[in-house]
């Protein structure tokens, strides 16, 4: 006569299988040390990283419990002296960690997992906390398998639950900036001593922020949403807050909605001292931790201290990481990006990017630039098609066509960049001549050709679906051996900051004037209003043109994601 065996444990995820990378910091407990932010120290960089609510085993206050994924064990019957044991497998272990509810509060069982008979028969409250996000699938591909066991007297039985870690998503350009952020001067008195003589450093600070707080306004933002930072010493070297960080998110399901956590991945620039004693990543990049990560808000950092010939320390800003809306077959967008075989990015950085495995990467190469950004050419925008949105890139016969079309209507003697500081001011007539000798705009467009066929083949777009706005562009002059590289002559147009889908903040061109109107301001607003597009213009010419940037590049936004909290420390 068989005696049927009690059921078996049970584990259930009622709000899912997703689990979060606890990487913010819910408390505020992790702050700067004096002197955190000028240390030319990788140690520096590593403390900060590593502090965070998955760092520790306790749970960090009761925003910190919504970070976690809750999981019952149905009650079960059994004896006195049943116990249990739930765990991962030893390989998971370092990436999750395993809270259950005793006496009102969540503790971490530890690694020995232990339960109690009580715990058993009354059914556990257990939480699953994920302590990183994928970085290399071959090391863990984000899948946790939780085991329960439970033995009583010579026999066990035995539950499974799979989990997996929530992907890093990138925001996209459409999306709503919640927070606009650029730097400001400081903190140190007047320009330092220890400029060299041949970097020009950023100037007329206050045209740029004048214009960019009338940009947000204007696209219904509030004061408190722009942000001017004080960062290190050495403010004037790094005024590239695009090129620090990309922002991303990561979410689940709850009953109440979608809980997500911005996860911002710092740039992968990692810098040794002249003397090759000290090391440490991108100084400005502390800054994050300072003024962003908090409740809701975490930091990663991934890089590599070996760098091979061929890896590019510009290619590292992550004004070079982009990315694609959704669209047809690509549910959460595209990742894009600029590399080629002479010139890329640190190649862990972008495995980890590509372990998310939610936004396939598209490839665009950006050798022939001297920065080699993805952003300086195209930026998505806004339009009335299927999809709701197009791309808008930078088109030097474009800006040609307007020069000649303006000297045939006899303006040839007006001036481009009248009013700025730029070195030299040419007249039409003369920047044509230049021109015609040197061939740089039409090597440029052969080279943004190639950009653009990748581009429409990647999504689909069609040529006339693109807008084209007018930028024109110069050789730098290549030391002996190096490649032909260009820089924007004009300020690059595509290279904005978007702060709505519908209100698009351009560096001003400084065009040359043709009855009162700049042409490149007008042709490109025109291009732009076709699309819904309305164009808020910056004055960037001194603060960012001229040291090799623009908008896009002086600023970064986070950006409206479901269920975020803004977490800004407004300082």
């Amino acid at each position: 006569m068989s005696t049927a065996l009690p059921p078996g444990p049970r584990l259930t995820a009622a709000q899912g299988t997703v689990v979060l990378p606890n990487l913010d910091d819910d408390s505020r407990r992790c702050t700067l040390r004096p002197g955190d932010l000028d240390r030319l120290d990788v140690a520096v960089d590593k403390r900060l990283a590593g502090c965070n609510d998955a760092a520790d085993d306790i749970v960090n206050g009761p925003r910190d419990i919504a970070d976690l994924t809750p999981v019952r064990l149905a009650p079960m019957t059994t004896t006195t002296h049943a116990r249990g044991r739930v765990f991962v497998p030893a390989e998971q272990g370092q990436y999750v960690r395993i809270f259950v509810r005793r006496g009102g509060n969540y503790v971490s069982v530890g690694s020995d997992g232990q339960l109690t008979a009580s715990e058993l028969r009354h059914g556990a409250q257990l939480a699953v906390e994920g302590r990183d996000i994928v970085r290399d699938p071959k090391r863990w591909d984000g899948r946790i398998s939780l085991k329960l066991t439970v033995t009583e007297g010579s026999g066990a039985r035995t539950a499974r639950l799979a989990l997996h870690i929530a992907p890093v998503l990138l925001q996209h350009d459409l999306q709503r900036a919640q927070q606009v952020f650029a730097a400001a001067p400081g903190p140190g008195k007047g320009q330092p001593v220890e400029v060299p003589a041949a970097t020009r450093p950023p100037g007329q600070w206050r045209q740029f922020a004048d214009s960019l707080r009338k940009a947000t306004r204007a696209a219904g933002m509030t004061d408190h949403q722009l942000t001017f930072q004080k960062g290190t010493s050495q403010w004037w070297r790094d005024i590239w807050r695009q090129d620090i960080a990309e922002p991303a998110y990561v979410t689940r399901p709850t009953p109440d909605g979608p809980h997500t956590l911005r996860i911002l991945l710092r740039s992968p620039n990692y810098w040794a001292s002249h003397d090759g004693r000290s090391a440490s990543l991108r100084r400005a990049g502390r800054l994050l931790f300072r003024d962003l990560r908090g409740p809701d808000i975490g930091i990663v950092q991934q890089y590599t201290t070996h760098r091979d010939p061929n890896v590019d320390e510009l290619l590292n800003f992550t004004g070079n990481i982009e990315s694609l809306p959704p669209y047809d077959g690509f549910p959460h967008g595209r990742i894009l990006y600029g590399s080629s075989v002479q010139r890329r990015p640190d190649p862990s950085f972008i495995r980890m990017l590509r372990a998310q495995r939610q936004q396939p990467p598209v490839v665009l190469d950006t050798s022939w630039l001297v920065v080699g950004h993805a952003d300086e050419t195209v930026h998505v925008v806004r339009a009335d098609n299927a999809r709701g949105w197009t791309l808008a890139v930078c088109d030097p016969r474009l800006a040609v066509d307007l020069l000649r079309r303006a000297q045939r209507a006899g303006e040839g003697g007006q001036r481009l960049f009248a009013g700025t500081e730029a070195d030299m001011k040419p007249t039409i007539d003369e920047y044509l001549r230049m021109d015609a000798t040197r061939g740089d705009n039409a090597d440029a467009a052969r080279h943004l050709d190639t950009q653009l066929k990748v581009l429409l083949r990647a999504t689909g777009l069609r040529p006339q679906d693109i807008v084209r706005l007018p930028v024109l562009y110069i050789r730098a002059e290549p030391g002996d051996g190096l490649p032909r590289r260009y820089l924007a002559a004009s300020p690059a147009l595509a290279n904005g900051l978007s702060l709505s889908a519908r209100d698009y903040a351009a560096p001003d061109p400084h065009g040359p004037r043709v009855a009162g109107h700049d042409l490149f301001r007008e042709e490109a607003g025109r291009r732009l209003a076709a699309q819904g597009v309305r164009v808020r213009w910056v004055e960037d010419f001194s603060w960012a043109h001229m040291v090799g940037g623009e908008v896009h590049c002086a600023t970064n936004a986070l950006r409206e994601v479901s269920g975020v909290s803004m977490g800004f420390v407004n300082r």
